[in-house]
């Protein structure tokens, strides 16, 4: 499973870069002004020195919400960085737009996915992901995890090349249960990812390995 990091913080991303795990970035307009990032030549200068920062892909989001505007804005972007992926959200103009990109050859991420045929309609039009949010529904009393199942079985029954991205992760056993599940790649914050390095065990053991050490003289 690919690891995403879903920020516009560099720092972060660094971080993350730097621990040998990361595969690509997820970003969006909230995250962006959570960082101070306004106008568009300066959202534009960030999209790239987040390229610049990892080998992966990085998600842009388009902020039009017809398919004239997604368009435009969309080739912008894709012409900004090889590693741009185009992030559409999951409406009508969305799929309408997504197919487009699809016959450019340009990739896309089909964004706010909150059901299986929702899901069904982005690999049909030829999304390169999907991203189903898992902690959103989570929120409002449903199974995100069931959601990822539901998608899973769908797309291997066709064969649909479009890969599963698991959004809105917030702690580590999302990451956990997605990967059980078959989720090919998860996006959620730095937390999430060092909190997998956690045990308990771990520090009880490496505490004793290095009190044991200092006996030895070494």
């Amino acid at each position: 499973m690919k690891f995403f990091i879903d920020t516009a913080n560099l720092e972060d991303i660094k971080e993350a870069q730097a621990m040998g795990v990361l595969d690509g970035v997820t970003t969006n307009p909230s995250l962006m002004a959570k960082e101070g990032i306004t106008g568009k030549d300066n959202i534009l200068k960030h999209y790239l020195d987040i390229c610049n920062i990892v080998d992966g892909d990085v998600s842009a989001e388009v902020i039009s919400t017809d398919y004239e505007g997604m368009v435009r804005e969309g080739e912008e972007l894709a012409a900004l960085h090889k590693q741009i992926v185009v992030k559409l959200p999951m409406i009508g103009d969305g799929v309408k737009a997504c197919k487009y990109f699809s016959s450019k050859g340009i990739r896309t991420n089909v964004t706010l996915v909150f059901s299986a045929g929702q899901a069904l309609l982005a690999a049909k039009a030829g999304a390169t992901y999907v991203s189903p949010f898992l902690g959103r529904l989570d929120d409002v009393s449903t199974d995100g995890m069931h959601l990822i199942e539901e998608i899973r079985t769908i797309y291997d029954n066709y064969n649909y090349q479009t890969q599963i991205l698991s959004a809105s992760v917030r702690h580590t056993m999302h990451i956990v249960n997605c990967a059980k599940i078959g989720s090919d790649v998860m996006t959620g914050p730095l937390s999430a990812i060092k909190g997998l390095l956690k045990h308990p065990l771990t520090d009880i053991g490496l505490k004793q390995f290095v009190e044991d050490a200092k006996k030895m003289n070494l």
